[in-house]
């Protein structure tokens, strides 16, 4: 390719993953930061081309667009999703973009319990509308979670709003980023579909704990607390607090439905890699709990 690739959320956990493999690979990306921090002059320093601009800025956004063919979006977790969706969409379809890949969620549904779930939903048929071919892709629980609690998984509590029967196969953001390059490297095939995507092991919450323990060398207990505790353990503190706790509460509640259960083998197949496990990516990230 000879125009640039167009990355929404360049600096995050799969937009990052994403831009740094398209880069390795030779192929031009133009990073959407919100700010020109160090993450972003990191990629700059690897090839990229840097825009700063809020999704919420059509104007902005339409700019970024221009020479754009193939591009990837991701919106963070808080409002503003169905918004940032249909500017996104507009600018693509004014700048005549090809291919699209969506960063939506598992519990994307019309009935779902999650505004946030609701709301990717919902982005889902904006895309879908707005007819510039995009590929949806719904990712289970993210194994970044444990590097959110990696203070209290660090004092050996491993406390999440999940219950102890239903299970979920969690996936990293590594393997996540591996499907967004290879898919916007050769998206032939993909336009219209929906990806269900997971880890290689459905697993309940007392088993995630022992693995994670194990791993570590250390013992790590198992406490299920509400979506609001769990916000305020982590202290972080660029999230809606009632929002995201309301998206927790409704995500927890269907992995206790058994909801959130399933696995396949559509990792390997778009990439040619197994995904990673939960102990692969405890291993990999061992630093963040010394």
């Amino acid at each position: 390719m000879t125009t640039p690739i167009l990355i929404a959320g360049a600096t995050g956990t799969t937009g990052g993953i994403a831009a740094k493999l398209l880069l390795e690979n030779g192929l031009p990306v133009r990073a959407l930061v919100r700010s020109d921090d160090e993450r972003a002059q990191k990629l700059k320093t690897l090839g990229a081309e840097i825009v700063t601009a809020d999704l919420l800025d059509f104007r902005a956004i339409r700019r970024a667009f221009v020479g754009i063919k193939r591009a990837y979006f991701v919106y963070p977790m808080r409002p503003g999703l169905t918004e940032a969706t249909a500017i996104y969409a507009q600018a693509a379809s004014e700048a005549g973009a090809e291919f699209i890949v969506n960063m939506s969620q598992r519990t994307a549904r019309a009935d779902a319990r999650s505004n946030s779930a609701l709301e990717h939903w919902l982005a889902e048929r904006i895309f879908d509308h707005f007819g510039v071919p995009v590929v949806h892709l719904h990712p289970t629980i993210f194994d970044e979670w444990l590097l959110y609690m990696r203070k209290g998984i660090s004092n050996g509590h491993y406390a999440v709003p999940f219950g102890t029967t239903g299970k979920f196969a969690s996936v990293s953001g590594l393997d996540l980023g591996r499907v967004i390059a290879a898919i916007l490297t050769h998206p032939e095939g993909h336009a219209g579909q929906t990806y269900e995507l997971f880890g290689p092991e459905e697993l309940p919450a007392l088993q995630i704990a022992e693995i994670v323990g194990r791993t570590l060398g250390k013992s790590v207990q198992y406490t299920r607390v509400s979506g609001e505790q769990w916000i305020k353990n982590i202290r972080d503190a660029d999230v809606e607090i009632p929002f995201l706790a309301q998206h927790i509460n409704g995500v927890a509640q269907q992995q206790q439905d058994g909801e959130m259960a399933g696995t396949n083998n559509v990792i390997e197949r778009i990439t040619g890699r197994k995904p990673e496990s939960v102990a692969e990516f405890v291993e990999r990230n061992r630093s963040a709990w010394r």
